[in-house]
């Protein structure tokens, strides 16, 4: 099928983001950084006049004492905690009905996440329907929240999804596996806390496919064209950090300043998507997420090299920046080259920390459905190039064992 509709539908839609961005305001961030932070963070929630707080997090986080210890600061100040730790993997909406229930008995006035993406998504749409009867599917979509709610904090124990620096939250249907994004200025939590200690005892794989995800977020938004705000200081600054530390965490999980350097980079990453978006990367994991339950973290880090590849051209001079930024050529070398450098030191990183190019749960014969999915998904976003079923199928037919 020509490609001739879908990029003038696209440009179109570029237009209108562009229009729509000159009228947005920025977003505010307040973040308590380093080791410690989190009892910064805690002592902060209780001077503001909070007195009940739903932390919200999950069972093995409460078990290893992880959550306890950033606590300590709300106890301290006598704030009365009540806890919802059911969230898994990827929350769903029921997940989220049962944290409702667990603020609503305990008339909490504010919601602490603790934990990684999915903690802190799930506290964002548990904090949204604390006060509205209807059903948080009707908010998929950005800014069909119309209700003020409580007051959202996060600290992230994970360096990867940036979602404690994004307004946005992605929660599945249990039954059918679809994700829904749902964003609005209020779900961007208030304050964080960026504390590198509470990630020292992170195992390698998840240091890895968290870190990857922090990558992702970077390079889709430094290669984006929608020029808006901050985000190429704050990209280029994530993808810097992330090719610095993950590594250097990966080897030695109790390196505190690869911890934190990784920290900041998924945090700043979270700020740069948070103005400009993700990109097809995203596109075609959240299908590979949604079907066979592959960790986002892991589908990124497998399709991204794919996908930049398959952009090349189109973001040259963007992946040639990158190149020279993170060590992987040298200024006065030809673009053309350097993006070609780049997406080859993606792959190598990728290699090092231990994460496959593929996985045996991708199915050739489900090839259609996540290509239709993924193309719709990704004509949404501010990519340099639109994808179309010859080459989403050639990416992911590179995904099978």
């Amino acid at each position: 099928m020509s490609m001739f509709v879908p990029k003038l539908k696209h440009a179109l839609f570029l237009k209108l983001l562009n229009f729509m961005g000159k009228r947005m305001s920025d977003a505010s961030y307040m973040a308590f950084a380093g080791s410690g932070s989190s009892l910064h963070l805690c002592r902060h929630i209780s001077r503001t006049g909070v007195t009940k707080v739903l932390i919200v997090t999950d069972k093995v986080l409460r078990e290893l004492g992880v959550v306890d210890k950033v606590v300590e600061g709300l106890l301290a100040d006598d704030v009365d905690l009540a806890y919802y730790d059911g969230v898994q993997p990827d929350p769903t909406y029921d997940q989220v009905a049962e944290g409702v229930k667990a603020l609503q008995a305990h008339g909490s006035q504010a919601v602490l996440a603790i934990g990684g993406g999915s903690a802190i998504d799930a506290a964002k749409i548990i904090a949204a329907s604390s006060n509205s009867s209807e059903p948080p599917q009707s908010w998929v979509g950005m800014g069909k929240i119309k209700h003020e709610f409580m007051k959202i904090y996060a600290v992230p124990t994970t360096a990867g999804t940036g979602s404690e620096a994004t307004q946005g939250a992605v929660i599945s249907d249990s039954q059918t596996h679809e994700k829904g994004v749902i964003g609005m200025k209020d779900l961007l939590p208030v304050a964080v806390a960026l504390d590198p200690e509470l990630a020292l005892g992170l195992p390698p794989h998840i240091t890895a496919a968290t870190g990857m995800d922090a990558l992702t977020h970077g390079i889709e938004a430094y290669i984006g064209v929608w020029d808006r705000g901050t985000r190429l200081e704050y990209a280029s600054a994530a993808v810097k950090l992330v090719f610095e530390n993950l590594k250097l965490a990966y080897d030695d999980g109790s390196n505190l300043s690869a911890r934190e350097g990784l920290s900041m980079g998924a945090y700043y990453g979270g700020i740069a998507i948070n103005q400009v978006n993700v990109g097809n990367v995203h596109a075609i994991a959240h299908q590979l997420g949604a079907k066979y339950g592959i960790p986002h973290g892991l589908a990124n880090a497998m399709v991204l090299p794919e996908v930049l590849d398959y952009c090349r051209e189109e973001a040259q001079a963007r992946l040639a920046e990158l190149a020279v930024l993170v060590g992987a050529g040298s200024e006065g070398e030809e673009p053309s080259q350097l993006s070609y450098k780049f997406i080859q030191a993606v792959r190598d990183l990728r290699t090092e920390v231990g994460i496959a190019s593929h996985s045996e749960k991708v199915q050739a014969e489900d090839f259609d459905e996540l290509c239709s999915a993924a193309i719709a998904e990704g004509s949404m976003y501010a990519v340099p190039k639109l994808l179309d079923k010859e080459h989403t199928t050639e990416i992911l037919h590179k995904l099978l064992p």
